[in-house]
């Protein structure tokens, strides 16, 4: 069974961003997730971070056809 939490670091090897990205995608709340333990370190559930690709595939969508829909009209 796959872990139901992930650290900050399996969050920046799935995603392929930096250490500081990452950090700044859960302090702004974009990706939701938990302190754990006295010394607060950060965890992500797996769920949420699936839910958080799905909502950038859905953006990437919308700029896609929003652009693609922008270009017929010219």
């Amino acid at each position: 069974m796959p872990p139901r939490f992930l650290t900050l670091a399996d969050v920046t090897e799935v995603l392929n961003i930096s250490s500081p990205q990452a950090y700044a995608l859960v302090r702004s709340g974009e990706l939701p997730a938990i302190q754990i333990g006295g010394r607060g370190v950060w965890r992500v559930e797996a769920s949420e971070l699936e839910a958080y690709i799905q909502r950038m595939y859905a953006q990437a969508r919308e700029r896609t056809s929003a652009a693609a829909a922008e270009e017929t009209t010219d």
